[in-house]
């Protein structure tokens, strides 16, 4: 491997991209989303006292977002596109190595969807400076941010190695991409509601006359004696309850999923996440809470009183679970690699075996 020839690589592809001016355009269109998207969420948590992290959320969203929309164009097609156009073959007979090659049209991928985080930079200073914002989500944040744009673009230059035609492996490409980032979602909804199980609600009201509640004394003012009151039936109502935390590991391959799971969230006095990534992960998390599959209301019980709820807040719910960002990177990463592999498998040279109609040179 030598390093000279895959920043070379790098390089010429990404000379190919900046000499575009529908390269510009499509930056300059994001910079003005982002700038109407700043101001909607200054407005949108200005009011709740906590701006800052929650511009600051939403505009890293919109950026991975951005990333998971564009990226699959901007690589889906780098090496089968230079194989149509009759510049591959030329590049595959000198020094350069097959491994080179596929690393060098990686990096400069990955290079030009960092370019979005580029341009949200100042969005996202804008957002620090408003207060609030924990420098452990703007450095882990970052950091996921990053992560994710490479392997995204790892699977787009991989698939343009593995796939003949360059229209089918942006295709292919989108769908990956659509798997992770909405596949994992449906699945999620569909598996955990198909083995849903039964669940059984009890209650048990007062019987009541023109004065109230009846009570077993004959009195008329038995409200603040529960045991006196003449009790009904029982009632049984069975109802289907979705098994949610059966399949709740399957999000954790989700890229917004993984950004939100990863970042330290902090809270307000109440117990409630003071941004997007909060808000994600608690309800992510809730998903591996067991969910009660029998509840009782009993009106005749002392120890039933109207409008309290003992559900835990969001913090609790966060810090009695456990995390599993790590295990939908590894994942992704996990993917992208295999997929590079069998990339480098098909583009090496001399190739024993090419699909019909592919041109060499």
């Amino acid at each position: 491997m030598n390093l000279s020839r895959l920043w070379t690589i790098a390089r010429l592809e990404l000379l190919q991209r900046v000499r575009t001016v529908s390269w510009y355009v499509l930056l300059g269109v994001f910079a003005l989303l982002l700038v109407g998207v700043t101001a909607l969420s200054f407005l949108g948590y200005g009011g709740w006292g906590m701006a800052g992290p929650g511009v600051y959320s939403i505009v890293v969203y919109v950026t991975l977002l951005l990333v998971l929309l564009v990226s699959p164009t901007l690589s889906g097609n780098s090496i089968n596109g230079d194989r149509d156009a009759a510049t591959l073959a030329p590049v595959q007979v000198t020094l350069v190595t097959t491994g080179e090659i596929l690393l060098g049209k990686f990096l400069a991928a990955w290079i030009t969807g960092l370019a979005f985080a580029g341009v949200a930079a100042p969005f996202l200073v804008i957002a620090t400076l408003a207060g609030g914002v924990n420098p452990w989500t703007v450095l882990i944040s970052l950091a996921v941010l990053v992560v994710e744009t490479g392997v995204i673009a790892a699977i787009g230059v991989a698939l343009s190695g593995i796939l003949a035609r360059p229209l089918f492996s942006v295709a292919v490409t989108y769908l990956v991409v659509a798997a992770l980032a909405v596949g994992t979602v449906i699945g999620f909804g569909l598996i955990g509601t198909a083995t849903a199980s039964e669940g059984v609600s009890l209650s048990r009201s007062a019987e009541y006359g023109d004065n109230g509640p009846l009570c077993k004394d004959g009195s008329d003012d038995c409200w603040d004696d529960p045991e006196q009151m003449v009790c009904g039936e029982w009632t049984r109502t069975t109802y289907p309850v979705p098994r949610f935390d059966r399949v709740w590991w399957l999000l954790s391959a989700n890229p917004f999923v993984i950004l939100a799971d990863a970042v330290p969230t902090s809270f307000d006095r109440y117990g409630n996440p003071d941004d997007l990534f909060g808000s994600l992960k608690y309800t992510v998390r809730s998903a591996q809470r067991t969910p009660d599959l029998e509840t009782r209301w009993d009106e005749c019980d002392p120890t039933y009183s109207f409008g309290e709820s003992d559900y835990p807040t969001p913090e609790e719910i966060i810090d009695q679970t456990v995390p599993g960002w790590f295990v939908g990177l590894g994942v992704q990463l996990a993917l992208a690699v295999l997929l590079l592999w069998w990339a480098w498998a098909r583009t090496r040279t001399p190739a024993r075996q090419l699909p019909p109609g592919t041109r060499i040179a």
